[in-house]
This record gives C-alpha cells, structure tokens and sequence, in this order.
C-alpha cells in the first residue's frame, strides 16, 4: 500500500473556499486602493505646453506649471556661447551648459532658488542670469549657481520640443 493521501472531497471544499474568500476580499479591497490614484484634475496639471513662437531671442517668459514658476528663456548667441564658454571647475554645481539645454537657443528650467524656494529675478547678477534678492545667489545664463548660498543649479524639469513653436512641460 503506499503511504500518500488521497485527496478528499473536503480537501477540495476546504481549498475552493479559500479561493472564493481571497477573490472577495481582492475585489473588496480594490476600490479602496483605487481610490488613491490620483483625480483627472491632477493628471490634467502634471504637463502642459506653451506656445513660445512670440518670444524674442534674449527675452523669456515664465509659465506655471504644477505651481510653480517656469523660466522659459530663449537665449541669444552672445547667451549661449557665455554658458558654453564657462569652465565646470568654476561652478559650485559643475553641470554643461549641454546637458541644461536640449535646444541650445532654449533653457528651460523651474523658476525657483535652491537655497530656500524664493523666485529670483531674471537679466540681474553679477553673471547676466538670475540673481535671488533673498539671499544673494547668482546664476549665470544657464541657470547654474555660481556665488551665494544656492547649493545647486536651478533645476530642468521634463520637457519636449512638440514642434518649432511649441514646448510641452512635464
């Protein structure tokens, strides 16, 4: 005779049961943790896009996005090869003015200091970027610290070029 169980028709009935228990308590749950997601209102202001083909070179414009300000930049020559031309062991957050920038003639960046949150001014400084009043930090025409207690550059967020006259943020 061998020594193995025959399964049963109780064992059957113990592990259908389970089953049809764990399957509601799923579907039980669910709304619960769905519930969390977050509403259309809040999907509708994770991106948006802005229409830049008015702006001038040398001029910029500032759009909000998820609350806060935007610094959408379109840099002159002259703008472009100053960031380009600065050495990265100059720079307190060393970052290339490349890697800021995926169009050149664009800079897109949160309008917000990284000292401690404060909007700084544009075309002020000591290096013709932004200068935050606050505190004292200078950013240079690609956003990087470069004096003050700023620690790091200004921040890039996501964005796309949707075509030549359009920039989707987020």
């Amino acid at each position: 005779m061998s020594d193995q169980k025959k399964p049963k028709r109780r064992d059957f009935l113990y592990t259908a049961s389970y089953a049809f228990g764990a399957v509601g308590v799923g579907a039980a749950i669910w709304p619960l943790i769905d519930q969390m997601n977050p509403d259309a209102s809040v999907k509708a202001l994770a991106s948006t896009e802005v229409d830049v083909s008015l702006i001038e070179p040398g001029k910029s414009i500032t759009v909000l996005w998820r609350g806060k300000p935007v610094f959408i930049k379109r840099r002159t020559q002259e703008e472009i090869a100053e960031a380009r031309s600065v050495e990265l062991d100059d720079l307190i957050d060393p970052e290339k003015d490349e890697d800021r920038a995926k169009n050149p003639e664009w800079l897109v960046m949160l309008g917000v200091c990284t000292h401690l949150g404060c909007v700084p001014l544009e075309d002020k400084g000591d290096y013709n970027g932004w200068f935050c009043p606050c505190h004292g930090s200078h950013y240079d025409t690609s956003g990087r610290i470069r004096k003050g207690p700023a620690p790091q550059n200004m921040q890039i967020p996501k964005y796309e070029f949707v075509n030549n006259n359009t920039i989707k943020i987020g």
